[in-house]
């Protein structure tokens, strides 16, 4: 089990152990916990003059074996997304279902930021009323796919040992959807996609249109694609996810290798943590290290 992820299991052990205290107790200012491992790098502005803070999560092994390269993990979302990954990946390494690798969350310098406000301009391929705000400010995920491109990725790549053959782009709900429209829009950017809960009802079905264009195009996918949704989630956002599936199943890709999961019980937010840890499993399913004896007890 590795560093990081021990440090997560003793602060949950720490503060379920601490006393309770009076409301009108005086609180001590103490330091927040940061987790081991992890890095915040921000990125000179963009030429669309937006700016990203990176959360970097290195393997354990990443200091001590500097010949190897990893594989890299995008997530969007940083604020809410990186936290799930970078915590799950050390049980996935030690379960030996995935190889080691780095995942880089993407988000947004500074304080007290408007995130569904940032998220709607970055995420969405079309202009959206549908959460909120106004339709002029969404619908720039093209600006965003190249800002990943030419700037995010040629960062990566350049600061860390990061393995160009296997990058993978991960992002739930109105990520999901980002996540699938850079699929159909760049397939070759990436090795692997994970998509759990992607808001394909916005824009009325839009992404089923966009998929089909690209079917109708003759381009090749030689990718793998995650896609999950919860079985409690609000009827017209799963049925537009189910239609995506079966208009996806439908086509038998080849050189796509896809997979579906239905996470039973589960909302739209507690289903991600399921739908993360299965899309990992089946993105790195080439390239899981060979299973030995688990430890005995």
């Amino acid at each position: 089990m590795n560093s990081r992820h021990l440090a997560i299991l003793l602060a949950t052990a720490v503060f379920a152990a601490a006393p309770s205290f009076a409301a009108d107790a005086p609180v001590a200012t103490v330091a927040p916990h940061s987790l081991p491992g992890t890095q915040l790098r921000v990125l000179p502005k963009s030429p669309t003059g937006r700016q990203y803070q990176l959360h970097i999560a290195l393997p354990d092994s990443y200091a001590a074996h500097p010949e190897r390269k990893y594989p890299v993990v995008f997530v969007t979302d940083a604020y809410w997304d990186f936290g799930k990954i970078s915590a799950m990946a050390g049980s996935l390494v030690y379960d030996k279902v995935v190889p080691e690798f780095i995942t880089v969350g993407i988000g947004y310098p500074g304080e007290n930021l408007d995130y569904g406000s940032l998220r709607r301009w970055e995420l969405a391929p079309i202009p959206l009323t549908e959460f909120g705000g106004t339709a002029e400010n969404s619908g720039h995920a093209a600006e965003f796919l190249q800002s990943i491109e030419t700037e995010i990725i040629p960062f990566i790549e350049r600061e860390y040992r990061a393995d160009p053959q296997h990058r993978v782009l991960a992002g739930a709900s109105l990520g999901g959807l980002f996540t699938l429209y850079a699929m159909y829009t760049k397939p070759e950017l990436f090795s692997g996609y994970i998509a759990p809960t992607p808001a394909v009802a916005t824009g009325q079905d839009w992404l089923l249109g966009y998929e089909d264009a690209f079917a109708k195009s003759g381009r090749s996918l030689h990718t793998r694609l995650f896609v999950a949704v919860g079985g409690n989630e609000v009827p017209s956002f799963m049925a537009a996810i189910l239609r995506l599936n079966a208009q996806i199943q439908s086509r038998r890709q080849e050189g796509l290798a896809y997979r579906f999961h239905l996470v039973e019980g589960e909302r739209h937010a507690g289903m991600q943590f399921e739908a993360y840890v299965r899309g990992l499993r089946f993105i790195f399913e080439p390239l899981a290290p060979e299973a030995g004896p688990m430890l005995k007890f």
